[in-house]
């Protein structure tokens, strides 16, 4: 069973009509199938450009050049993320 996200305390990041680019669009999708939204994809969404560098630094570190491959540094993060109560 998925644990339940809470809401955001800021209600309008959370549910913001002029939310746009990627994120915005998995969100709606996520919503549509009735899936819980992670809160970090809201932040995403609400200021799109500024998360390019957290973008450029989570795909160097996920999939950039390492000792692990990237199916064990997902599997490292789905654990970690489990350990921590948080869905991955």
């Amino acid at each position: 069973m998925t644990p339940q996200l809470t809401p955001m305390y800021l209600a309008s990041v959370e549910h913001n009509p002029q939310a746009q680019g990627v994120r915005a669009e998995l969100i709606r999708v996520l919503r549509a199938a009735g899936q819980e939204v992670p809160q970090i994809l809201h932040l995403f969404a609400f200021k799109p450009g500024t998360s390019v560098h957290l973008d450029r630094f989570t795909h160097a570190v996920m999939r950039g050049p390492s000792p692990l491959g990237p199916g064990m540094r997902e599997l490292i993060a789905a654990f970690t993320s489990a350990r921590n109560h948080c869905p991955f």
